[in-house]
């Protein structure tokens, strides 16, 4: 150990020390977790990001060692010398507990006030008064071994994109601002005035342009930056395992991807992941879970009820079947005892609340079959709505019918995710799957025009390219997203790289060549230098950090993350700057809106 605190050389961390290591002279700094003082005894816990270890004084220990040891108190910072000893009574709930450290020299290296919280474990203060003291909840051992592993992720992910002949390049901060689907942080120039960087989305851009530059494999861990709204997964700033590769196809980029997902969670938590995962297009994976990030971990596939209930008695399937639409259902096995009438009303609220017009149900008990909707149909119908659903007695079903299929998909999606929390089905282990196949167009009702799901340089499949201008619904994209568990966990893409494909890709999208070129000319320009074929994925290192260690939220697994409103608490960013510095950025602020 290199650390030398006034010629006291540190000799292992505190969370090192075992039974081999009595009679070893130990010096170890640190911070003081509690003191106990036992009258002619005291024992201290000194804890570092590795752990704890006991120091203890003693009727051996000099006076005036033991009487600076009296005086400590937690989060004191000390060093401490003396002699690894196995402790008379042991404690079996720490790594170090067979030992303790006889103190021969104690130096306070600065005091501390009482902390707002105590630094332990599972913490059960409120988050807002953690994140603002953040340097002291970065303490406590769980956040470290968040971080730490964190760390491991990063340091494996290097090494495997290494071995496999990857070049780590480095991408600008401030960037020209493009479209590419959230909003923009924008940097203003003082030296152009009234022009603004961005700070990048993704380097999306810069390593396509490292492919026609010849580095055909390409990785950054990058800083990423998006003005959207916050929630459990997504924060404004993040990091993406960033990845490219020229002369490949879909193939390949899944290939490297599943290889990396396989060494990762070998290497990290010992947890083996078959290969070749799952595969599912996204046609699949919203007909059979309402998803395109669907949780695989339980099984509550959506059902067709369309043709069983398309001449019935009830008007509501009727109409959604006649008016072009589908109905169809989750049946939830055995949960007949939980779902009481009382619950299902809560999914109904639920579902009204995300733009469903009502729910239909089935509940079959032991004493009968109710059916919300039963006074409408024959014996027989209800029959054929049973058994095309799949129903037993223990049952319940639960029914969805529109006129538009996407939002009777996506309802049944987000209930099925409601239901496995009810009945708490979700297995454990860390299920991944591919979802491919994507389409390449998307309605955007706010500007009433199709848009592209992922980017604009993302690649049609070939055989749709024939519908670019003409068809957009028809067309699909070799597209691909990586879901760990119902989360997205990486997306990406075969880029295009013709310039008259890509021009036919921005006019679908409503471009004019001039605009094209004045928001994309230098990749444009590029790609007339003769562009490799190349694709690749960004992986978000937060989400994938934040999975393996089924944590609830991203704030656990970043070190000085950002709150809903997304503000620091911490340093209470963001906040005003002075006028003088406005006005050298020839920026003028507009009065508040009130709220």
């Amino acid at each position: 150990m290199a650390e030398t605190i006034k010629g006291l050389k540190r000799t292992a961390y505190c969370g090192e020390f075992r039974e081999e290591h009595a009679g070893q002279q130990a010096v170890v700094f640190g911070w003081v977790q509690r003191q106990r003082d036992l009258g002619q005894l005291i024992f201290v816990d000194l804890r570092d990001r590795t752990g704890i270890v006991q120091l203890a004084f003693d009727q051996d220990t000099d006076k005036a060692v033991f009487d600076k040891a009296f005086t400590l108190r937690s989060e004191y910072v000390v060093a401490a010398r003396g002699t690894v000893r196995v402790r008379s009574s042991r404690n079996k709930d720490i790594p170090t507990g067979d030992v303790e450290i006889a103190v021969e020299e104690l130096r306070i290296l600065n005091k501390a006030e009482t902390p707002p919280f105590e630094i332990v474990e599972n913490s059960v203060t409120a988050e807002s008064t953690r994140l603002k003291y953040r340097y002291l909840d970065l303490r406590r051992a769980d956040l470290q071994r968040n971080l730490l592993l964190r760390h491991r992720i990063a340091k494996v992910t290097r090494d495997y994109f290494d071995e496999n002949g990857f070049i780590e390049i480095e991408t600008p901060m401030m960037i020209k601002s493009t479209p590419e689907g959230a909003r923009d942080f924008l940097v203003p120039s003082r030296v152009h005035n009234g022009e603004f960087y961005a700070l990048p989305q993704s380097p999306q851009l810069y390593k396509q342009l490292s492919m026609v530059a010849g580095f055909d494999r390409y990785i950054q861990l990058a800083r990423c930056f998006r003005d959207e709204d916050l929630r459990a997964d997504r924060q404004p700033e993040f990091t993406q395992i960033d990845m490219e590769m020229s002369f490949v196809d879909v193939e390949d980029v899944l290939a490297i991807g599943e290889g990396f997902m396989k060494t990762l969670f070998d290497k990290v938590l010992g947890v083996d992941i078959p290969l070749p995962l799952p595969r599912l297009t996204y046609t699949e994976a919203m007909e059979r879970y309402g998803s395109d990030k669907p949780d695989t971990r339980f099984g509550m596939e959506i059902i067709d009820l369309t043709e069983a209930v398309k001449d019935c008695g009830f008007g509501v399937f009727t109409s959604a079947v006649q008016g072009g639409g589908t109905v169809r259902c989750l049946n939830a096995k055995g949960a007949a005892s939980v779902l009481t009438r009382k619950e299902i009303d809560k999914l109904t609220e639920m579902v009204r609340g995300i733009g469903a017009k009502g729910l239909a149900w089935v509940r079959w008990t032991e004493e009968n079959c109710n059916a919300s909707f039963g006074k409408f149909l024959t014996e027989e119908e209800m029959n054929a709505v049973l058994s095309a659903a799949g129903a037993e007695q223990g049952d319940v079903v639960l029914i969805i019918a529109d006129t538009v299929k996407k939002h009777v998909l996506s309802t049944l999606g987000a209930l099925r995710l409601e239901l496995a929390n009810k009945l708490n089905i979700t297995r454990e282990g860390y299920h991944l799957l591919w979802i491919t196949e994507f389409p390449f167009f998307e309605w955007d009702e706010e500007s009433g025009s199709y848009v592209a799901m992922h980017h604009p340089f993302t690649s049609p499949l070939d055989e749709c390219v024939q519908y670019l201008e003409t068809a957009p619904d028809k067309v699909y994209a070799k597209a691909y997203d990586l879901v760990l568990n119902g989360i997205e966990l990486a997306s990406g893409s075969i880029r295009i790289t013709d310039p008259e494909l890509q021009g036919h890709m921005f006019r679908a999208l409503g471009m004019s060549d001039e605009e094209a070129q004045q928001k994309f000319g230098f990749l444009l320009d590029a790609f007339r230098y003769g562009a490799p074929p190349h694709g690749g994925m960004g992986i978000g290192l937060d989400r994938l950090v934040m999975q393996m260690l089924g944590a609830p939220s991203l704030r656990d697994v970043i070190a000085y993350p950002k709150v809903q409103n997304m503000t620091e608490l911490m340093t209470e960013c963001p906040s005003a700057v002075d006028e003088q510095q406005l006005a050298e950025l020839g920026i003028a602020l507009l009065p508040k809106k009130e709220d």
